[in-house]
Order: structure tokens, then C-alpha cells, then sequence
């Protein structure tokens, strides 16, 4: 009797302390949410038929990788206790995973809210603003839950998670065609369907998240035992990464996790010496096909981003975008520094070494780069309207040539980065006005952006003046990204 007393006084007080927290985020948010929903009811009006599409295809590319997140972190997953002793013992699976499930119906509420934000500020609302941020909201909800349903699904059976990733794929090629539609054929097409009602569409949505909601939660307990492990340990990782302040923990487990299951097959290389480092690095980047599917659909980010009517974010995503490309070609360099002696085995110098891995890097940030400037050419961004020739014979279309003259410094910046030490949690706390601000985690995430910065400044600086005559800023920044890597050369080998 006492037993069964304690544990109606325990269950009270859980509950009690959720809904007590519940309140309190309520309150600390609650007024920051209404004011901005009721800037953006006040402000939505008719949107440009010009942004409609970019807006759309920036918000089918975010849905695209919440589902792809979904999928990579489980979703179904357990702390380590309750992994090791609840999961296999004969209590109801259920019960085991009701504080998983209700985490997962928040975390799918949250992404479901910022997902309606975006379609209403791409779509617009000509008409009965609140039913039309209504609408967007519960779309984004129906969009949200419904993936998260189809993840647990997946987890549990292979042909449900081979649903997941056709979606996920039908939703980046959703992302290319309204990008295609946006820049000109089907901005009409686009302005109908902003002007259309929302009822069918909250009508459709409604019954298929229903149904995908229903037969996730029959499937929840027959999720296995393997996959719910298996989830777990790598949030686990991630955990213990985002707590020690340490992603390349996090980085290292991808990588072993990606090669443990593969067997590389083995055939004579076209290159000898130092230049097996290089063409090394070239062949690990190929056998990861989702990598280079991603490296190769993404310089067009930015050029939505200028469509939409956010050039400091295009900016920001291209130079991102092409340091992130050259570090996916830093693997080997990361092996040197955490393993030196597989470096003397080879019998080359470290300066050697780290000018022969610098090419890959600098050639996929080129490459990258260079797309995703002539992308934003494309829409009109860098180009002038006159159409008139520089002084010096090259023409507004070529900033597309600035990719290659910044590569040499953000491949210098990504070598920079992957061999930075784990973060040094005993240096100093700067205190501020605004805080305290830990100098261990800010010098960690400075080393290598500080090298980019100094190596693009031509560029960044060109962006900001738009000169008449491109040819002295792309000299300047041709020599300054040669200098970057030159001098980052010498003083690391």
C-alpha cells in the first residue's frame, strides 16, 4: 500500500513539474511569439510573384533537411539508462518510450511553427490574413508531424524508410523545379497558387498526417530493440560532443561509422610520390555519393537567397558554402595531426603534405564557389543592368572568376580548422555587459574563420563597393588567396 502511494505521489509530482515548466516557457516566450506573429499578420500582404518561388524552394530545401535529420538521428531514441535497462526488460515499449515520444511531438511542433512562418512569408496573404497564417502554420505542423511519423515508421521497417528518403529526394527535386519556375515561366502559376484556397490543401494534409500519425503509433512498439540501440549511441555522441564543446569527436564517429560496413576495393593509382595524398583525398570524397550530391546542388542556395530579398544572407551562404567545401576535403589532413606517424611512414615532408592536400580542397572550393557566384549572376544580383563592358575587357558576368581566386585562401582556412586542437576549457572567462564569455570555445571557432576572412577580404570588400572595373579586385584577390595559403604553408609545415 505504501509502494503504490509513492508512486501516485511521484507520478503527481513529474507531472506537476512539466506542466510547471510548461507554463514558464510560456511565459518567456510567449511574448516574444505574439509579437512577432502579429508583425507578421500586420505586414503579410500580396508577395512579389518574383520571390514566390525562390521563398517556396528555400522552405522545401529546410523540410528537405528536417527530414534528412530526422532520419540520421533516429528518430526513436533513449538515454543510455533507459537504453541498457528499460529497452530489454518485459515493461511495455510504450511506456519505456513515452518521455521519446512526447520529445519527438515537440521538437516536430517546433520545426511545424517555423515551417509555417516561411510559407506565409513566401506566399503571402492577399486576403483573411489570420485564416491564411493559420493555414501556413497548420501546414507546416501537418509537414512536420507526418515526417516525423514516416521516420518512426522507417525505423521499424525498411520499406517505410525507403518512403523516407523518396520523399526527402522528391522534395529537393520539388526544390529545383520551383526554383526553375520562380526565375520567370511559371511566376503566374506560382501567383495563382498563393491566391488559391488553403482549405483543400489543410484538408488533404490533415488526412494524411492522421493516417501517418496513427500507424506510427501502432508501430512504435514493434520499432526493434537494434535500431533504438543504435539510435541511441550516436545521439549519445552527439551529446557528449555538444556538451564537451568538441565536434570533431562528433566528425571522427560519422567517419569510422561511414567506413566500418565498407570494403574499398583496391586497383593501382595513376599517381606516385607526394601526389598519392591528394589523389587520396579525391577518391575518399568520391566513394561519398551523398556528400557529392549535396556539394553539387547547393550553390544554388544563395541564389535563392538573393531571389527572395536577402542579399547580406546570399553573401553569407556563399562564402560558407565554399569554406564547407573545401573542408569535405580535409579528412586526410585530420588523420596527419591526430596520427603523425602515419605521415613519416610515407616518407614526406609535413610542409609537402599539406600543399598536396590543399589542392583537393582548393579545387572542390573553386568549383563551388565558382557556380555559386555565376548562380547569383544568373538572377541578376551581380550583374549590371546596362550591360556594359569593363574598362579592362572583363564584364560584370564574371564574378563567377572569384571563386578560383578565393579557393588557395579558404582551402588554407579549412587545413586551419581541421587541425585545431579539442576545445581548452581552462583558459580565462572575459566578463562583459552583456555576460560571461568563455575565450576556450570563441578561439576554437575563430581558428580557420579568421584565416578565410583575411584571405576573401578583396572579395568581401569588392561585394560591398561593386566596382566599375573588376580586373584590379580580382588580381588583388587572386595574390591574396596565393599569399594566405603561402604564408599558412610555411609557418605550419
Amino acid at each position: 500500500m505504501k509502494h503504490s502511494r509513492d508512486k501516485r505521489v511521484n507520478r503527481w509530482q513529474d507531472r506537476y513539474t512539466m506542466l510547471f515548466g510548461l507554463l514558464m516557457l510560456v511565459a518567456i516566450g510567449g511574448q516574444p511569439v505574439a509579437s512577432a506573429i502579429g508583425l507578421l499578420a500586420e505586414h503579410a500582404g500580396h508577395a512579389d510573384p518574383a520571390r514566390i518561388g525562390p521563398g517556396l524552394a528555400l522552405a522545401a530545401v529546410a523540410y528537405a533537411g528536417y527530414l534528412a535529420l530526422v532520419r540520421a538521428v533516429g528518430p526513436v531514441v533513449l538515454s543510455a539508462a533507459d537504453a541498457s535497462w528499460r529497452l530489454l526488460s518485459p515493461l511495455p515499449r510504450r511506456s519505456v518510450l513515452g518521455r521519446t515520444t512526447t520529445l519527438m511531438a515537440a521538437v516536430a511542433v517546433l520545426c511545424g511553427l517555423a515551417l509555417g512562418v516561411v510559407l506565409v512569408a513566401a506566399l503571402g496573404a492577399p486576403d483573411h490574413t489570420l485564416v491564411r497564417l493559420a493555414a501556413a502554420l497548420f501546414l507546416g505542423l501537418c509537414a512536420t508531424l507526418g515526417g516525423m511519423a514516416l521516420g518512426v515508421m522507417g525505423q521499424s521497417s525498411p520499406a517505410w524508410d525507403g518512403w523516407l528518403q523518396a520523399l526527402t529526394t522528391a522534395t529537393v527535386a520539388a526544390a529545383v523545379l520551383l526554383a526553375v519556375l520562380g526565375s520567370g515561366p511559371g511566376r503566374s502559376f506560382l501567383a495563382s497558387v498563393a491566391n488559391a484556397p488553403s482549405w483543400p490543401a489543410a484538408a488533404l494534409a490533415t488526412a494524411v498526417t492522421a493516417f501517418l500519425v496513427r500507424r506510427a503509433w501502432r508501430e512504435l512498439p514493434r520499432v526493434p530493440a537494434r535500431a533504438i540501440l543504435a539510435a541511441s549511441v550516436r545521439t549519445g555522441r552527439v551529446t557528449q560532443a555538444a556538451v564537451a564543446l568538441d565536434p570533431s569527436a562528433l566528425t571522427w564517429a560519422a567517419e569510422d561509422a561511414h567506413w566500418r560496413s565498407r570494403t574499398p576495393g583496391s586497383k593501382a593509382w595513376p599517381v606516385r610520390g607526394a601526389w598519392v595524398l591528394g589523389w587520396q583525398e579525391l577518391r575518399r570524397l568520391g566513394r561519398h555519393p551523398v556528400r557529392l550530391a549535396v556539394l553539387a546542388l547547393s550553390p544554388v542556395l544563395p541564389a535563392l537567397a538573393v531571389t527572395a530579398g536577402g542579399p547580406r544572407l546570399a553573401a553569407v551562404l556563399a562564402f560558407a558554402g565554399g569554406l564547407a567545401a573545401a573542408a569535405s576535403a580535409t579528412s586526410g589532413v585530420r588523420r596527419d595531426g591526430d596520427n603523425p606517424a602515419l605521415l613519416r611512414l610515407l616518407a614526406v615532408g609535413r610542409r609537402r603534405a599539406l600543399a598536396v592536400r590543399a589542392v583537393p580542397s582548393t579545387l572542390v572550393s573553386a568549383a563551388w564557389l565558382a557556380a555559386a557566384l555565376g548562380a547569383m549572376t544568373v538572377t541578376g544580383e551581380m550583374t549590371d543592368p546596362s550591360g556594359m563592358t569593363d574598362p579592362s575587357g572583363i564584364t560584370d558576368a564574371a564574378w563567377w572568376l572569384f571563386g578560383p581566386a578565393c579557393a588557395p585562401a579558404l582551402a588554407a582556412a579549412a587545413s586551419r580548422m581541421a587541425l585545431r586542437r579539442p576545445v581548452d576549457h581552462s583558459m580565462p572567462v572575459i566578463d562583459t555587459p552583456g555576460g560571461a564569455i568563455p575565450t576556450g570555445p570563441l578561439l576554437w571557432a575563430a581558428t580557420g574563420l579568421d584565416l578565410a576572412l583575411l584571405g576573401v577580404a578583396p572579395t568581401l570588400v569588392a561585394f560591398v563597393v561593386q566596382p566599375a572595373d573588376l580586373l584590379p579586385w580580382l588580381a588583388t584577390q587572386a595574390l591574396t588567396g596565393l599569399a594566405v595559403l603561402g604564408g599558412y604553408l610555411r609557418l605550419r609545415g
